[in-house]
């Protein structure tokens, strides 16, 4: 007999990608029990398509009852190439300076998107930190990982938050969502920073073709990180390495991001592809990560808790 108190509030944790979009508009229908409010975590780096759509998002949820609240680390990219700033790592591709290729730690989704969640749901459960929240006093967090990814789906590392998958009660996959989105006008882009090393090159193809701002900024960005830490550097430490936000250890404008086949590459006397990808299988470099960088469903790398 489970005899544990019920929750004191019910949250979506929304990145506003698929999933969660999905669960904030079946708790405005009432096809799952309705939220007292939903999270989203700004990087500050979004792409425009994404704020817009956060937008249309929040003003529906206000007609159902839902406020969805914009919560903040501060702006990845300024902290990033800030010297004053302590460094988060983003997962960056490393080219050692032996000639190995290595990735660097993960940290951002951590520091940009749970830690600033957490801080809001304390304050929404009334026990700011360093208040500690009584024992029994907790939030139900519903997370939208779907049945294709039910690996991801763990319990929380904090004792006022229990994570809570609607999705996976309704067995459902990603493309249910997707579906079930367009069946209602609706659709969603992928939740990451414009800048994110974890897109793929349909992704990158996208920003470049479709938001030539963004991309000019990711490019940018890019060449403004190929020495790693802003702050590290005129600390005289040592250079560990080049860093890229593209999979093939380039600088992003002169990245393979056009698809094709190894054949067609070769037949305009292209190095291999191979030389860029070292064996990786060519449609994980085109996809990217599926999910975008959602707070707690990121893919790639280790799972965050």
């Amino acid at each position: 007999m489970n005899t544990s108190p019920p929750p004191t509030l019910r949250i979506l944790s929304l990145g506003a990608g698929v999933q969660s979009t999905a669960l904030l508009l079946l708790a405005c229908e009432d096809v799952i029990p309705p939220f007292h409010a939903a999270i989203f975590a700004d990087t500050g780096w979004e792409p425009k398509a994404v704020y817009e759509h956060l937008d249309r998002l929040a003003d529906y949820a206000a007609r159902h009852g839902i406020p969805v609240h914009r919560v903040s680390g501060g702006n990845i990219r300024n902290d990033a190439l800030d010297p004053a700033h302590r460094f988060a790592s983003m997962p960056l591709f490393v080219r050692n300076p032996d000639g190995s290729d290595g990735m660097a730690r993960r940290q951002c989704t951590s520091e940009y998107k749970l830690k600033p969640i957490k801080q809001k749901t304390r304050e929404l459960l009334g026990y700011v930190h360093p208040t500690p929240v009584p024992k029994g006093v907790y939030v139900e967090t519903a997370i939208g990982i779907s049945l294709d990814e039910i690996g991801r789906a763990r319990d929380s590392d904090v004792r006022y938050m229990r994570n809570v998958f609607p999705l996976l009660d309704l067995k459902w996959t990603r493309r249910d969502c997707e579906r079930y989105l367009r069946k209602r006008g609706w659709s969603a882009e992928k939740s990451a920073c414009i800048g994110c090393p974890f897109h793929g090159n349909r992704q990158w193809r996208q920003l470049r073709d479709e938001s030539p701002a963004e991309w000019a900024d990711a490019v940018a960005f890019d060449a403004a990180i190929r020495n790693g830490s802003a702050r590290a550097n005129p600390q005289g430490q040592d250079l560990r390495g080049s860093m890229y936000l593209h999979r093939a250890r380039v600088p992003l404008d002169e990245a393979p991001i056009d698809k094709v086949s190894r054949s067609e590459w070769l037949e305009d006397n292209q190095p291999s592809l191979d030389d860029f990808y070292h064996g990786e299988d060519l449609e994980r470099a085109e996809q990217g990560d599926p999910d975008g960088c959602s707070p707690w469903t990121c893919r790639s790398g280790e799972a965050v808790a």
